[in-house]
């Protein structure tokens, strides 16, 4: 967390400076900014499903071995979620490994939902910021691994219904088909045609380069991975600048409001403004250490941040002009929601995820290593283990 994002004495030199933003670069400039690497993002994209294309088979084919495995999949796309710390990033490449055939739409799904997994593990790290303090690691270490059991507990329901009836899969077709017809493999999408030509001229760029086959995709790969992480990055970077000092006021308002659903619609409408349901989730925890929020209070946004952050790779889709991707980013979407409505609203399902985290809390105040041995086993052992035995 910024430490210009929560201190007061920001907002009022904010409002002093009227259409500046924080250090000192106008407002303006900024959201050109975003636009910008918005567009490089996507050019990003672009390029990932080219290289994937470019590739032979049997490369291809030993690069993804493991992944028809459900769990396979499901591990994979959490142990990728956790060393880029981004899960924008991993399910933008996802996406783009559908919109180039590498993987398929049964085969993506379990990944997205890893994907969903290990976005928790930057609020869960944050927390152990506190472990010096008894009440206030209790209290934030409850408030970070809250979001992990609702994801753990939503995977737990829905992944076994996907695999025997295909409901996400078959729900996002559906939309898909609604959204943008059923039009086989390729449908006619302004984005892909807005970044038709900046990733012509990086092809071109590795063709004359003498890049050919096999090494001119490993470099498109590259280059669209390079670009999706340094543009996301700076997205990131500079929305947390635009909206910093709304951040804090518009939790209190959800708070004030006194309403679950508010809260969740701030917390949705905060990460897709930040790009980052990392930075929404770990500016709660800081907050809870200290008793500012309780556990309820942070709960709902932490949901309405899970559906939040799906907007970065539904953007990624439209850019691919493939409906396969685009179905995929759908199911993501449906997956957050559908937790939603099942945990949600009944208060039994509801406090599930609250009286889970709370239990791990108290152990973890116990013990200090449990607190360590959770956030090593469950997001670097479990997943590399599980994902080395099914290669």
């Amino acid at each position: 967390m910024s430490e210009t994002s929560w201190n007061p004495d920001t907002t009022a030199a904010g409002t002093e400076t009227g259409d500046r933003g924080s250090g000192g670069v106008p407002t303006a400039v900024r959201a050109v900014l975003v636009l910008l690497l918005l567009y490089l993002f996507l050019t990003g994209v672009s390029l990932l499903g080219g290289g994937f294309k470019g590739l032979g088979k049997d490369f291809v084919d030993g690069l993804f071995e493991g992944v028809s495995n459900p769990l396979g999949g499901l591990f994979v796309g959490l142990l990728a979620t956790v060393l880029v710390q981004s899960s924008s990033v991993s399910t933008s490449v996802i996406v783009g490994l559908v919109a180039s055939g590498v993987v398929g739409i049964d085969d993506a799904v379990p990944m997205v939902m890893g994907a969903n997994l290990g976005t928790t593990v930057t609020n869960t790290l944050a927390s152990l910021g506190h472990l010096r303090r008894d009440h206030e690691f209790r209290r934030a270490f409850a408030a970070a691994t809250v979001h992990d059991f609702f994801n753990i507990l939503a995977v737990m329901v829905f992944l076994p219904i996907e695999l025997l009836t295909g409901f996400l899969s078959r729900s996002a077709s559906w939309i898909t088909d609604m959204v943008i017809g059923s039009s086989g493999a390729s449908f006619k999408s302004p984005l892909k045609t807005a970044v038709k030509m900046p990733a012509g001229w990086v092809t071109g760029w590795l063709s004359d380069l003498g890049a050919h086959g096999d090494l001119k995709g490993a470099l498109m790969i590259v280059v669209g991975l390079a670009f999706i992480f340094l543009a996301l990055a700076y997205i990131t970077r500079n929305m947390r600048l635009l909206v910093a000092d709304r951040v804090e006021a518009a939790i209190n308002r959800a708070l004030g409001a006194g309403s679950g659903f508010v809260a969740i619609m701030i917390g949705m409408v905060i990460t897709v403004s930040v790009q980052s349901s990392s930075i929404t989730t770990s500016v709660l925890v800081p907050l809870a250490a200290s008793g500012v929020l309780t556990l309820p209070n942070i709960y709902p946004v932490t949901l309405g941040a899970n559906v939040g952050t799906t907007v970065t790779a539904l953007l990624a889709s439209l850019a691919t002009g493939s409906p396969a991707a685009v179905t995929v980013a759908v199911v993501h979407t449906l997956f957050n929601i559908s937790g939603i409505l099942l945990f949600y609203p009944i208060s039994a399902m509801r406090n599930l995820p609250i009286r889970l985290a709370t239990a791990l809390a108290d152990a973890a105040a116990e013990r200090r290593s449990a607190a360590l041995l959770y956030t090593i086993g469950m997001f670097v052992v479990l997943p590399l283990v599980v994902v080395m035995v099914l290669r």
